[in-house]
């Protein structure tokens, strides 16, 4: 593990790269803004889960794969800029009409029909915070750039002689989690209260638009990106 000055250093790196807007910010918002803080909180633990499953293929050499293998980067590639352009499709040819506030991305119909008013917020049935968590596992798993960030990222901070350098990076990985937690969260409260706005609301419709342009420039971008040279 790194010593206490490079610790607060990383710590310090992590949470400026959380806030750093990008598809997973995005999802996160566009789900507070639909329906409220809890559809945002949980958006964000399912990009928390995502980055979980990068960590530990890292530290067991899957992510290596990722950088070393052309194909193996271009699956994956491809598999995550479908399902962002998924994403974005649904958002740009959304009905207009009054904002439902229980119907984040992505969700089933049923779920959209279970509420109108922001009082639903926090009181959405399980099946759709589960499509709102597993959309953010999604967005953040099958993107392979995020298996190459944190394989760029974390071993700055393990030192040359560290014995069980694969431990070291799950627990630095770990930490930069858990740490992310409390910037998605925040993410999804500034968001939720912004939705509460009366110009907010009149304009859903559009900002729908905007978040679902933002996620296909976002899948064509992934789409468009080059392997990791060696």
């Amino acid at each position: 593990m790194p010593d206490a000055q490079h610790l607060i250093l990383f710590i310090a790196a992590g949470l400026l790269l959380n806030l750093t807007p990008g598809p997973d910010v995005l999802y996160i918002v566009s789900n507070a803004l639909r329906a409220g803080a809890r559809a945002g909180v949980v958006a964000g633990l399912g990009i928390t889960a995502g980055c979980f499953v990068h960590v530990f293929a890292a530290a067991v050499g899957v992510g290596a794969l990722l950088a070393a293998s052309a194909t193996a980067f271009t699956v994956l590639k491809w598999a995550g800029a479908a399902y962002l352009l998924w994403v974005g499709v649904r958002l740009l040819v959304s009905r207009a009409g009054p904002v439902r506030w229980g119907a984040p991305a992505g969700a089933p119909a049923a779920y959209e029909e279970r509420a109108a008013t922001p009082a639903a917020d926090g009181k959405a049935g399980g099946g759709g915070l589960w499509a709102v968590f597993r959309g953010g596992f999604l967005t953040n798993v099958l993107n392979p750039k995020v298996a190459i960030f944190f394989l760029a990222f974390v071993p700055q901070f393990i030192a040359p002689g560290t014995e069980h350098k694969a431990l070291a990076f799950v627990l630095l990985g770990t930490l930069f989690n858990v740490n992310s937690i409390a910037v998605n969260s925040g993410w999804a409260l500034a968001a939720a209260w912004m939705a509460r706005r009366d110009a907010v609301q009149r304009g859903m419709h559009w900002l729908d638009r905007a978040a679902g342009a933002m996620f296909v420039g976002f899948g064509v971008k992934l789409a468009l990106s080059d392997p990791p040279t060696r």
